[in-house]
């Protein structure tokens, strides 16, 4: 892997997040009282939102070349009884939120796969993870992954979509029902020049209408979104989950307008997979080469705890809140139902992701990395 170290710490650098994964986030809309929670914007993604941004500078790829060879690897532990532990790092947002009941096993002894599992506040923390070779198996924004694979002569795989889209449009005007309702409007939201940004532009240019159509008033904090909401029921805003959350929970006259993944999805043909994407789950491919029946097992497990997500809210909120991804269980219990956690993998998980990084590449190469992953980025069982 030290082939990875130089582009990763350079995506790390040059990305920004996913709006609505951001651990850092999370936890901050969990724990506040206002409109709204902090910044959606410390990443690069995802997860939540959130991801990395998009844009990696030549100069920052060469800068950290430098540093790389200072790096050494660290190649993968084993246990006290020989078992090879796999490490597992995660963003403390709605990426890892179905993560959470394999952690609660691991612990207690009732995982197959022997696990060591660290979650970070930003992307940026988890991507020099991955460059030191320190996890295995990382839970990063969708184009992230995408970035980092054509940086790094194609060592790392995706092996699953752990979460859909987070964005929605909250306002207090309910009389907006569809995009097309949108002409004339002001949309305020954060983001700018990141992937949350393309989507909406990918959902607004579908339904017809340009920048001179409708005006996308550009906000460094969902906070200040939030804020404009309070003040203002009737504004538009494009907030990601749980930003959704806490500040529908503040102001009874305000309510989701609509479901970005949702409209993504009416926009797709019948024999196209493509949906809105934010978070995926990598592998180090040496690891995956050397491991691959531990890998398969560790699918498994993932989409068993996804599964006690979707089925177990209540229950499932108490661990995050446990985990520290959001600080209180009623939050995020509220929350989870509108943040799209899932685990979809194999040729299904390839037909979503693919279609998404094809929006984004479309609208600007460099969110992707420049070109599209060809079909070795997709890990097919």
């Amino acid at each position: 892997m030290r082939k990875i170290l130089p582009v990763m710490l350079a995506a790390a650098l040059g990305l920004s997040v996913l709006s609505g994964c951001s651990s850092s986030t999370t936890e901050t809309a969990a724990e506040t009282t206002g409109a709204a929670a902090s910044e959606s914007q410390t990443e690069a993604a995802s997860e939540g939102s959130a991801a990395a941004e998009t844009d990696t500078e030549g100069s920052s790829a060469e800068e950290a070349e430098g540093s790389s060879e200072a790096q050494e690897d660290t190649q993968a532990e084993s246990s006290e009884d020989g078992e090879t532990v796999i490490r597992v790092g995660g963003l403390k947002g709605p990426t890892t939120m179905g993560l959470v009941k394999l952690m609660e096993d691991a612990e207690n002894g009732e995982a197959q796969n022997n696990y060591e599992f660290t979650m970070v506040t930003a992307a940026d923390e988890l991507t020099a993870m991955v460059a030191g070779n320190q996890v295995d198996i990382a839970l990063l924004p969708a184009n992230v992954a995408s970035v980092l694979y054509n940086r790094t002569d194609k060592q790392v795989s995706v092996v699953d979509i752990n979460t859909l889209g987070v964005l929605y449009l909250v306002s207090g005007d309910t009389s907006i029902t569809s995009i097309d309702q949108l002409a004339g409007k002001t949309v305020y939201l954060t983001g700018k020049g990141t992937t949350p940004e393309y989507a909406f532009n990918y959902i607004l240019s579908a339904a017809g209408l340009t920048a001179e159509d409708v005006t996308l008033d550009f906000r460094s904090e969902a906070t200040e979104v939030a804020a404009i909401l309070a003040e203002n029921p009737d504004a538009i805003g494009l907030l990601p989950q749980p930003f959704v959350t806490v500040a529908l929970s503040q102001n009874d006259s305000l309510s989701i307008i609509m479901d970005l993944t949702e409209e993504w999805d009416k926009l797709q043909a019948e024999d196209s997979g493509s949906r809105l994407v934010t978070g995926v789950t990598i592998v180090n491919n040496e690891f995956l080469a050397e491991h691959p029946d531990l890998v398969n097992t560790f699918l498994e497990e993932h989409e068993a705890s996804a599964l006690y997500t979707d089925n177990h809210p209540a229950e499932d909120a108490e661990l995050i809140a446990a985990a520290g991804i959001v600080a209180q269980a009623p939050i995020a219990e509220k929350a989870l139902p509108y943040c799209n956690i899932t685990c979809i993998t194999g040729e299904d998980m390839k037909g979503a992701l693919s279609g998404y990084l094809e929006v984004l590449y479309e609208q600007n190469p460099e969110s992707v990395g420049g070109t599209l992953p060809d079909d070795a980025f997709y890990y097919i069982p």
